[in-house]
């Protein structure tokens, strides 16, 4: 067994190697690139406090004399800051890579938030039927005919309202998590819910059924794992729209704190210096957030393409 062992793992790359998904993925330059891309933003805002060239948030570290700085490039420019500095002295490359980090952390915990709201109530919604799923569709509908921003400014209005003033920075970005992951549910339960119509009817079910096993464990072990594929690929799409989300409601001054900008808020702060010549405060952010979202898109649809059955 021993001998056998070292073939084994030698075997088993090369089987993954040679499979259909992984295949589809390095025939695919716009999903090599994409993915290239995301791991490259995802490890940039992980290393942010080592491979950043400064801390924009150690008020210690940062010179005023050093504000307002062109890129490297230009005339005027400082080979310490590659992307030039705000108004503040930060350099903006540093302030990107840890603006990444909110941004990122927004999207992911918010995406995390609507599967499992989503796919709960989707798996009830389809498994159970009868008026569980009529309150829970018609709920769904509502929810549909407001745009998810208004959802998220009206929840992160009430608990503004709601909250004292001096917890308010605290948990807004727990809050801005739960805003934006509460208004994007719907999708991920109308797909499941759909799903689970159709697998409660296939022969593992009824056998399951027959056999006495509980309706958590049939949805559980039997009919989950059958309708993560979908799910996969709302869950990709959905991180680039989150992201958005999440710019898109601190530029409007209701996202995340001042004390910890993220790639909306760094946005907001350089549009006021976009028509005073500092153009690169905001428009190198802003490349950065449309090449984030652009990335996770094009990805989101190349799983789609090899993951959902029905796209041909």
């Amino acid at each position: 067994m021993s001998e056998l062992a070292p073939a084994f793992m030698r075997r088993g790359p090369l089987r993954l190697w040679r499979s259909d998904f992984v295949y589809s993925f390095r025939t695919s330059s716009v999903a090599v690139v994409s993915a290239l891309v995301c791991v490259l933003f995802v490890a940039g805002a992980l290393l942010a406090p080592w491979v950043a060239p400064t801390n924009p948030y150690d008020l210690k570290t940062l010179d005023l004399m050093d504000s307002r700085l062109p890129p490297a490039w230009m005339a005027g420019g400082d080979p310490r800051y590659l992307l030039g500095t705000d108004n503040q002295g930060a350099g903006v490359l540093s302030s990107i890579l840890f603006g990444a980090r909110v941004s990122l952390f927004v999207g992911f915990a918010s995406v995390f938030l609507s599967m499992v709201m989503g796919v709960a109530l989707g798996l009830v919604s389809g498994y159970f039927g009868g008026h569980i799923d009529a309150i829970i569709m018609r709920i769904a509908d509502v929810q549909l005919t407001f745009p998810a921003i208004l959802v998220a400014l009206l929840l992160g209005g009430i608990a503004d309202a709601a909250l004292p003033e001096h917890t308010r920075a605290s948990v807004s970005l727990l809050v801005l998590v739960v805003a934006i992951g509460i208004s994007n549910w719907v999708q991920f339960a109308r797909t499941v819910r759909g799903s689970t119509m159709v697998q409660i009817n296939r022969e593992y079910v009824l056998a399951a059924r027959i056999l006495g096993l509980s309706d958590l464990r049939i949805i559980v072990r039997h009919v989950l794992p059958n309708i993560m594929g979908p799910v996969l690929v709302i869950a990709t799409i959905g991180l680039a729209f989150a992201v958005i989300t999440e710019a898109t409601l601190s530029f409007l001054g209701v996202g995340v704190p001042i004390t910890e900008p993220s790639l909306g808020m760094l946005i907001r702060f350089g549009y006021d210096y976009l028509f005073s010549g500092e153009w690169w405060v905001v428009v190198f952010p802003s490349g950065a957030l449309v090449l984030l979202a652009l990335a996770v898109n094009l990805l989101g649809d190349w799983f789609r393409d090899t993951l959902d059955p029905n796209v041909q």
